[in-house]
């Protein structure tokens, strides 16, 4: 018989209890909040951890004999499902979705000690569960396994089962009453996804020092993706964490803070209100800004740039039967036009270039994207510019073309892309490249001692393409080098070598994309465009250097798992690839080379 059983100590259940999907606003706190004393918190593992025998199941689910080494099984327990997996001859189970959104893990990859999820591409270790690539935040519950003659038995709690993510172990805060306000251990510029995974790195490896995180945003983190594939989500549906994880961790937050310099002579960093703080390490993740429109009545009323949750709602809101027109086919302009085609009565979206995605996705899928669009009333007027926005009684009435051609608007959103929001660093000899972008090596770590950077406002070194200094302004990304920065923070000596990987929505499908293919010189398509069901590998010269995939998952993921593995595709070798994907043969991922 194989036994598993959910090791979950108290405190690690109320965590569960506290933040079961992630949607609550976090607390504020404010420069002139008051001081409070905290201990470090220790984790006791209970000898048995089913205090309460009516919170535990067990059921049988298969024979040992049931499944191969390399093999995955979602089981059901009646009040819920874990995922058995047996892998070198041993057996390990954990909960059986990705905490991220929910993916079911058993249609994901298997490969040498964890599974990657088979839509965004985070992955778990299988033996404890830990999450070690992203995105998301949360771990896997683990369940222990036993083996008793020759049938397997799950035996786990039903609230592990329920809200299947576990919130990994974190140290707190010794003493804040010791503390100067206007002075920290570590300072976090941006509170998006990089900033938030570097401040909770931090507690998970211990570090009990002053953590503080600050923003001009007036919510705390948020899932940004959401922004454009679900614009009516309000702050507190999006919300990474909820209010009770930042008091319980005590990772002080600053709202509505705008960062005017930084000092790194005096190792302070000074607001555009004049108060001024005090660091030992520094984390910049401070994201892009979003270009605007250069052109005549760019001041009209009802044009937006979708930063925040209120754009995203105000578009929705005023979208509603109304003619929308979009600027700039990017994936954010593109997804919104996706979710207003619905809801709006006529969409248009103005683009410079021929073909939606040309340079990202390749001539062929771009046009198979622009076509379903078309399908579903999104009218295209390309390779052209918006000359004149006009407006009637201080709103917005039309756009007007360089083509000649005036469209019909009552809301204007621009997606034409953005710059990194690193102003405020031009006299602080941090070193920034002709665009804008900090600069850090395989550490993130700038050219300044104890300055580290993170996010879509970096430069950094990418494995993948020999080390090449890369920008990869992808939400997954964002995490890893938040993780990076704070284990380099406590001298860890980490370098990143994660493999990129991005998704974006519309009308219900996914497109996957794994790798870097920034100067493809050639793209091989598999499967059929025209049906929506295809996979697009990405080559330079002899080499995959990414693949793009629709209705063909885990395609991407098992991508992935090859590239993070350093091994190397080769152009010739893409049909075999499909044809191990076919048949789930990844044997051949043991080793390195091609």
């Amino acid at each position: 018989e194989v036994k598993i059983e959910v090791v979950i100590p108290e405190k690690e259940r109320s965590k569960e209890e506290m933040s079961p999907n992630g949607k609550a606003s976090p607390l504020i706190y404010k420069v002139n909040g008051t001081a409070r004393h905290y201990h470090l918190e220790e984790h006791p593992i209970a000898s048995n951890p089913y205090h309460n025998p009516k919170d535990v199941v067990e059921a049988s689910v298969c024979h040992v004999k049931d499944l191969e080494n390399g093999q995955m099984r979602e089981v059901d327990l009646g009040c819920g499902k874990a995922l058995l997996i047996k892998e070198s001859g041993e057996f390990h189970a954990v909960g059986h979705k990705c905490p991220h959104y929910g993916a079911p893990l058993v249609k994901g990859v298997l490969s040498k000690g964890r599974v990657r999820c088979p839509w965004h591409g985070a992955c778990f270790n299988i033996s404890t569960g830990d999450i070690e690539d992203f995105p998301g935040l949360d771990s896997l519950p683990r369940f222990q396994v036993k083996i008793e003659k020759e049938k397997v038995y799950i035996r786990a709690s039903k609230q592990a089962l329920q809200t299947q993510r576990r919130t990994k172990m974190m140290a707190k805060c010794i003493s804040l009453s010791n503390y100067n306000l206007s002075s920290t251990n570590v300072l976090i510029i941006g509170a998006g996804a990089a900033g938030l995974v570097c401040a909770e790195t931090l507690r998970q490896e211990g570090f009990s020092d002053r953590i503080v995180m600050c923003t001009m945003d007036r919510h705390l983190p948020y899932d940004r993706p959401k922004l454009s594939k679900s614009m009516d989500s309000h702050p507190e549906q999006i919300a990474l964490r909820p209010k009770e994880f930042f008091r319980t961790y005590d990772i002080e937050v600053l709202t509505e803070m705008h960062v005017a310099a930084v000092d790194i002579k005096n190792k302070t960093a000074v607001f555009k209100d004049g108060f001024k703080m005090e660091y030992n390490k520094l984390l910049i993740a401070t994201g892009n800004t979003p270009k605007a429109l250069s052109c005549k009545g760019k001041e009209v009323e009802n044009v937006f740039n979708i930063r925040t949750p209120e754009d995203a709602n105000r578009v929705v809101k005023l979208a509603a039967s109304k003619n929308v027109v979009i600027v700039g086919a990017s994936f954010l302009g593109m997804e919104v036009a996706a979710y207003l085609a619905e809801r709006a009565h006529s969409v248009s979206l103005v683009e410079l270039e021929e073909v939606p995605f040309k340079k990202f996705f390749g001539e062929r899928v771009g046009r198979a994207v622009m076509k379903m669009f078309e399908s579903n009333r999104v009218k295209f007027y390309m390779q052209t510019e918006v000359s004149e926005l006009r407006e009637q009684e201080g709103k917005l009435k039309e756009v007007v073309l360089k083509s000649g051609k005036v469209l019909r608007a009552d809301v204007c959103v621009v997606g034409v892309g953005a710059v990194p929001a690193t102003g405020f660093l031009k006299q602080s000899g941090i070193n920034i490249d002709s665009k804008g972008f900090i600069v850090v090596n395989k550490m993130m770590q700038t050219n300044i001692p104890g300055v580290f950077a993170a996010g879509d406002a970096v430069m950094f070194p990418l494995a993948l393409r020999n080390n090449k200094k890369v920008n990869v302004p992808h939400w997954q990304m964002a995490h890893m080098h938040g993780r990076i920065a704070a284990l380099n923070m406590l001298a860890h000596g980490m370098e990143i070598s994660t493999v990129p990987y991005l998704w974006t929505a519309m009308f219900g499908k996914s497109i996957r994309y794994a790798g870097h293919g920034e100067g493809f010189d050639d793209v091989v398509i598999q499967g059929d465009l025209d049906e929506l069901k295809f996979v697009a590998f990405y080559t330079k010269s002899d080499e995959v250097v990414a693949v793009a995939s629709m209705n063909y998952d885990p395609i991407v993921s098992k991508v992935a798992e090859v590239l993070s593995a350093g091994r190397t595709i080769r152009k010739r070798d893409h049909c075999c690839f499909f044809l191990f994907f076919r048949t789930g043969d990844m044997s051949w991922l043991t080793g390195k080379g091609s």
